[in-house]
């Protein structure tokens, strides 16, 4: 019944079908026969040997490049209209007299308002940048004090020798707290006493 159907089918498209007062039994009589032009033109469409290739997947790769096109617009769109905008309605910045009694901001020296927006809010000031290494120097000079007056505390142990130990080792007190009260509960216990 299937191939009956599909054989109307393609009669449909090919419009083979009955016209003009030819009998419907005599068409498919025609149909039925092998040697018929009809039935060899009908088997021929059918036997088109198709088959599907078999390949890897393209699933991963169709995925990331939509992930990258999707995430490198959602950062050019909206970037483009702002620069756009920027570049159209504010546009860059005009010399003017600095008035009396003020102090003009390091990043006003910029004449783009991107630029301006980034020194201000993203980039640290020369001003900033000088302060952080003012005290770099500082924690610098104080750690080589401090090294220099260890060095001198070794030098007099080693000269006089009468200190107990050999040399000082710090220690921390940061679990002095912990170890007593362990210390105390092995004690009790190991008296008996609770």
């Amino acid at each position: 019944m299937a191939v009956f159907s599909t054989l109307l089918k393609s009669l449909v498209t090919k419009s083979i079908l009955p016209k003009n007062g030819v009998s419907a039994a005599k068409i498919t009589s025609s149909l039925l026969r092998l040697n018929s032009p009809v039935a060899i033109q009908v088997l021929r469409q059918m036997s088109g040997h198709r088959t599907i290739a078999i390949k890897p997947s393209r699933w991963q790769w169709n995925r990331f490049k939509d992930l990258v096109h999707f995430y490198t617009m959602l950062g050019v769109i909206p970037s483009a209209l702002v620069i756009l905008y920027v570049n159209l309605f504010i546009g860059p910045a005009k010399l003017a007299e600095i008035p009396e009694g003020y102090v003009p901001e390091s990043h006003e020296f910029h004449s783009h308002p991107i630029t301006r927006w980034l020194v201000k809010n993203v980039h640290k000031s020369y001003q900033q940048e000088y302060e952080n290494m003012c005290h770099h120097i500082y924690e610098e000079e104080y750690k080589q004090k401090l090294r220099l007056a260890e060095k001198r505390v070794k030098q007099k142990m080693l000269e006089n020798q009468d200190t107990q130990a050999y040399y000082y080792q710090p220690v921390s007190s940061r679990y002095q707290k912990f170890v007593r009260e362990v210390d105390e509960k092995t004690l009790r216990e190991s008296t008996g006493f609770n």
